[in-house]
């Protein structure tokens, strides 16, 4: 199926997520296709939602009301998993977006890759490592906000300097083998194959948490690599060697 005919259901738990950052949330799950559902859950009748409100109808967005019966206790999850599979077995969409840094979604997103159904998440850096690794795609809000060149060149430095708990790190090895997975018989990889690899390996792999615009751009930096441009069709599809 082409990616941009893919039916998408977003849905997001607004005790778990910014509203703020809805629109930038929209825009990159409509990346991987058509986003025809979309679902906010929480307790409306709290003061806590308020700000969600006024974005429901500028963004075509509906309210899912769940009652906290039990305070402290998040049942925001419990009614988006359930909700989830309904979709899921109604068969109305061909992949899913959960936004949320909680780790109470791991379960659905194993689930819904178990169906063969395309799950993306999108969440904070602080999003626990066992529901990343159960989406095919994990994107960080902290990508998702655009800096100015100064700003994503710091941003790239920070990643590459920080220790892993505090922010994912450039892992040469993980390069390594993504570029070993995707090498022809010249010893060469088609950048597009090796993007694709990298986040097989890891789901939240994202250039932009490198200061980088493009993969391109992203294995420039990197020295042991180089670029070589490569013409498909008047469309440059670039090779990657190692030096």
């Amino acid at each position: 199926m082409d990616i941009k005919n893919q039916r998408i259901a977003l849905l997001v738990d607004g005790d778990n997520a910014q509203s703020k950052m809805m629109d930038l949330v929209l825009e990159e799950a409509s990346k991987y296709g058509k986003v025809t559902i979309r679902r906010v859950y929480g307790d409306w009748t709290t003061q806590h939602m308020n700000h969600w409100k006024s974005l429901l109808n500028e963004m075509a967005f509906n309210p899912i009301q769940k009652f906290s019966y039990t305070t402290g206790k998040n049942s925001t999850d419990s009614a988006l998993i359930i909700d989830a599979m309904d979709i899921l077995h109604a068969g109305l969409v061909d992949g899913f977006c959960i936004v949320s840094s909680d780790s109470d979604y791991t379960g659905l997103a194993k689930r819904i890759r178990e169906a063969g159904i395309f799950v993306m998440g999108i969440g904070e850096q602080k999003t626990p490592n066992a529901f990343v690794k159960s989406c095919e795609i994990f994107t960080y809000v902290e990508n998702l906000e655009p800096k100015t060149e100064p700003e994503a060149e710091q941003a790239g430095k920070k990643a590459v300097a920080k220790k892993p708990k505090d922010k994912p790190t450039l892992s040469m090895k993980l390069i390594n083998k993504a570029f070993d997975m995707s090498i022809n018989e010249s010893n060469e990889a088609h950048i597009s194959t090796l993007g694709i690899n990298l986040r097989k390996l890891d789901p939240s792999f994202d250039v932009r948490t490198y200061g980088c615009k493009t993969l391109t751009q992203f294995f420039n930096k990197l020295p042991a690599f180089i670029v070589v441009d490569n013409l498909v069709n008047g469309l440059n599809n670039p090779l990657i060697r190692k030096k």
